[in-house]
C-alpha cells in the first residue's frame, strides 16, 4: 500500500504516509522544502533513489493542516538484520512480520528526521505527532514493534515524550560558528600539529584537488566504491570500540550502502560543493560534499583511501579546512559536521549541538 490517510477528528490535521518508490511526490512538497529550508536529502527524487537501493527503505510522512504541509518525518522501515540486501515493495504476510521503524536522517546524522512548522504551538505539535504515529501504525500493520526517533533536536522533545516513552541524550552534532573575519584568523586558532598537516598537504606536489558545484565530470560509481569502503572501515572501528553493542551486543546497523545513482543526484546540484583529491596519475584519493545555503553549510559525505592503500594521512583536515574557508568567504553563519570523530573536530574549533533519541514501544504509539 503506497498511501495511508488519517482523517481529521477534533482538529484539521491529517497525515499521508508515502513510499517514495511507488508514490508520486506529494502536492506542495517542493514549496515546503523551501519554506522549511531543508537540505537536499529531503528532495523527493533523492528520497526515491535512496529507498530503491536500501535494505531498510524510508517512507515519508507528510503532515498537513487545512491542506497545507506543516511538518514531515522520514522513517526507515527496518527488518531483521539477517534480511537480504534490498527490500521488496511487498512481501506476502509482510504487514504481520515483525519490524521496527526509525525516524533517522542517516545520510545527514547531525540533523533530525522530523521537522514541524514553528508556528505550531506545543499542544498542536503533540497532536500532529500522535496522528503521525497512528498513520504509521496503519501503514505498516500489526507487525510494527515500535518507533525510535533518533538524533532529534531538543526543541522537538516535548512533542515526542510521554508515558511509556524512553528518551536520552546521544552523541551531539559538531557545529562551527562563524566568528572569523578571515580564514587566516581561523587557521591561527589551530595548534601547530594541525597547521603542519595542512602545510604538508598543500606542499605535496603529487596531490591535486578540485571543487565545484553542479559537477558532471565525476564517475559516481568510482565515488560510491570509495565511500562504501571508507564507511566499512569506520563501522569496523566503531564495532571494535563497542559503539554498536548497545542492543544486546548485536551489530544492528540499519544503514545501506551508498548507491551511485544517489551520489549522482547529489553532486549535480547547484547547492552542493563537491571536492575531489587525486594523485598525479589521476587516481581518486578522496572526495567530500558540502551542502551550501545562506543560513549555513553542512558537511555531507567524506571518504578517502587509507594511507596504507596509497592515500594521504590527514587528508580530511584539508577538506574540513576548505569547507571552513567556504563558510568564511561566503559569510555563512555556521558549518555543521555530523556526529562522528568529535575529538578531531574539536581540535578544528568545532563546538557541539545536543541531540536526543526517543524510543516508543508499539502499545503507546499514537497515545
Amino acid at each position: 500500500m503506497a498511501t495511508t490517510k488519517v482523517a481529521a477528528r477534533s482538529t484539521t490535521f491529517d497525515v499521508e504516509v508515502l513510499d517514495p518508490r511507488s508514490a508520486a511526490e506529494p502536492e506542495g512538497w517542493s514549496g515546503f522544502l523551501r519554506r522549511a529550508r531543508l537540505w537536499p536529502v529531503w528532495e523527493y527524487d533523492v528520497l526515491r533513489r535512496e529507498a530503491w537501493m536500501a535494505k531498510n527503505p524510508a517512507v515519508l510522512a507528510v503532515l498537513r493542516r487545512n491542506g497545507t504541509i506543516v511538518g514531515a518525518f522520514t522513517v526507515m522501515v527496518c527488518r531483521s538484520w539477517r534480511a537480504g540486501d534490498f527490500a521488496p515493495l511487498s512481501v506476502p504476510g509482510g504487514r504481520f512480520r515483525p519490524r521496527w521503524a526509525e525516524a533517522y536522517l542517516w545520510q545527514l546524522s547531525g540533523y533530525p528526521a522530523g521537522v514541524l512548522d514553528e508556528r505550531l504551538d506545543e499542544t498542536e505539535r503533540r497532536e500532529v505527532v500522535r496522528r503521525f504515529e497512528r498513520a504509521l501504525c496503519d501503514h505498516l500493520g500489526p507487525g510494527l514493534l515500535g518507533l525510535i526517533y533518533r538524533a532529534m533536536n531538543p526543541e522537538l522533545l516535548p512533542a515526542l515524550e510521554g508515558r511509556g516513552r524512553m528518551s536520552r541524550e546521544i552523541d551531539p552534532a559538531a557545529v562551527l560558528t562563524n566568528e572569523y573575519s578571515t580564514v587566516d584568523e581561523w587557521e591561527r586558532s589551530l595548534d601547530d600539529e594541525i597547521r603542519k598537516t595542512l602545510h604538508d598537504l598543500r606542499e605535496d606536489g603529487d596531490l591535486r584537488t578540485e571543487a565545484a558545484t553542479a559537477r558532471r565530470d565525476l564517475d559516481c560509481h568510482e565515488l560510491a566504491v570509495l565511500l562504501n569502503a571508507h564507511r566499512s572501515r569506520q563501522d569496523d572501528r566503531a564495532w571494535a570500540g563497542g559503539q554498536r553493542s548497545r542492543f544486546g551486543g548485536l551489530h544492528m546497523d540499519t544503514r545501506s550502502p551508498i548507491a551511485p545513482s544517489y551520489l549522482d543526484a547529489i553532486v549535480r546540484r547547484p547547492d552542493v560543493v563537491t571536492r575531489t583529491y587525486r594523485d598525479g596519475s589521476g587516481r581518486l584519493l578522496g572526495f567530500g560534499t558540502v551542502f551550501d545555503a545562506e543560513d549555513g553549510c553542512a558537511l555531507h559525505q567524506w571518504a578517502a583511501l587509507p594511507s596504507a592503500g596509497g592515500g594521504r594521512k590527514g587528508l580530511y583536515v584539508d577538506f574540513y579546512a576548505r569547507a571552513v574557508e567556504h563558510m568564511i568567504t561566503h559569510r555563512r553563519p555556521e558549518l555543521t559536521a555530523g556526529r562522528a570523530m568529535l575529538e578531531n573536530k574539536t581540535a578544528l574549533g568545532f563546538g557541539t549541538r545536543p541531540l536526543v533519541s526517543v524510543a516508543v514501544p508499539r502499545p503507546v504509539l499514537g497515545r
